[in-house]
């Protein structure tokens, strides 16, 4: 089942596990400047908003009816980052465990194939929560990625139209596998609680959610809904770690799938009729204003290598370039403020003598 909870996407799976919950949410941030650096990870400015694509039918074209999901919006150039939350279980001392394949215009973020059910291993075609916390962009190799910008689908800027030369899908396609029960449980067993004390959210064809009244006006006109794509920006350090667990881990035959539509902010506003969330502040003038970015460090996981295939696409900003409108995306001097952000905090590292 998959749930709107304020602007999460919640994946339970009651059927495989109590603890089978995970919470996925689109983070609004700085666009990074495409320039020769590779930058640090930048800061979450607040989440972007979602409504079910159901709930604006009269609004939306048919083929998103039958895609099913949601909607989300994004200024064009805007850059997203995706964090994943699953459920924590304190008596495990334990989350529970999913692999998630993220897709945009259903060209794999990870690896820059097409999109296929199921999970593959070699090379790793998804990310694993509760391991990897969050996914900033296309993995273009091992320990550095291109950061999601949107852009609008059929001007060539997208993944999906640099690699298959067609605008067809856009927006970003989500599946989520859940650690089989049984396997969880031997994993992870329950712990006294005493002693641990002495210690110390109708699916169409991409899983759409429930239908609700119609918030369009009676007889309106479908308007012409102007659609987004996601395509590479700037470069950033981060790693896509590999999966500890066996293929067979996973329960491949209770996954569930969302379809992501993104909208810019006009169109937004004419479907919902809400207005879209303030422009983010340019990357420049963030750090400038003396803000920090982030740099996160799992010393235990192995990163995997990233896409060729990924890595031979063309910038947002060289493409604009190279069309002769180049979009504003200033580089600004040496970064001053990095917080280190540590998997296990109380872990000592161990440097050479």
């Amino acid at each position: 089942m998959i749930e709107i909870n304020g602007n999460d996407l919640v994946f339970s799976f009651p059927s495989v596990h109590q603890c089978a919950r995970l919470n996925i949410s689109f983070q609004r941030t700085l666009r990074i400047p495409d320039d020769d650096r590779t930058y640090h990870l930048p800061p979450g400015l607040g989440t972007f908003p979602l409504v079910h694509v159901d709930d604006f039918e009269k609004n939306v074209p048919e083929k998103w009816l039958e895609h099913g999901g949601v909607i989300m919006p994004m200024y064009q150039s805007e850059a997203m980052w995706i964090y994943f939350s699953g459920h924590h279980d304190p008596t495990r001392r334990s989350t529970y465990p999913f692999a998630i394949k993220i897709s945009t215009g259903k060209i794999n973020a990870v690896t820059g194939e097409e999109y296929k059910s199921g999970l593959k291993k070699n090379p790793q075609d998804y990310v694993v929560s509760p391991k990897q916390p969050w996914l900033d962009g296309y993995c273009i190799k091992k320990g550095e990625i291109r950061q999601f910008i949107a852009m609008p689908l059929g001007e060539g800027y997208t993944a999906e139209e640099q690699i298959t030369g067609e605008a067809e899908h856009g927006g970003l396609q989500i599946t989520v596998y859940p650690m089989k029960g049984s396997r969880y449980d031997a994993l992870f067993p329950k712990e006294d609680l005493i002693a641990m004390q002495e210690r110390s959210v109708t699916t169409g064809s991409w899983g759409a959610l429930p239908t609700v009244a119609c918030m369009a006006a009676p007889g309106a006109a479908p308007m012409q809904v102007k659609e987004m794509g996601l395509a590479p920006g700037g470069k950033m350090k981060q790693e896509i770690y590999s999966d500890d667990f066996k293929i067979d881990d996973w329960d491949l035959e209770n996954g569930s799938r969302c379809f992501v539509h993104i909208t810019n902010s006009v169109t937004w506003a004419e479907i919902t009729g809400n207005l879209p969330p303030h422009l983010p502040p340019s990357a420049k003038d963030y750090t400038y204003a003396g803000l920090p970015w982030f740099d996160y460090y799992d010393a235990d996981s192995k990163a995997i290598k990233g896409s060729s295939k990924l890595a031979k696409l063309e910038s947002v900003q060289k493409m604009s370039a190279e069309k002769g409108d180049a979009i504003s995306n200033e580089s600004f001097s040496t970064i001053e403020i990095v917080i280190p952000i540590k998997k296990n905090p109380k872990q000592v590292r161990e440097g050479d003598f």
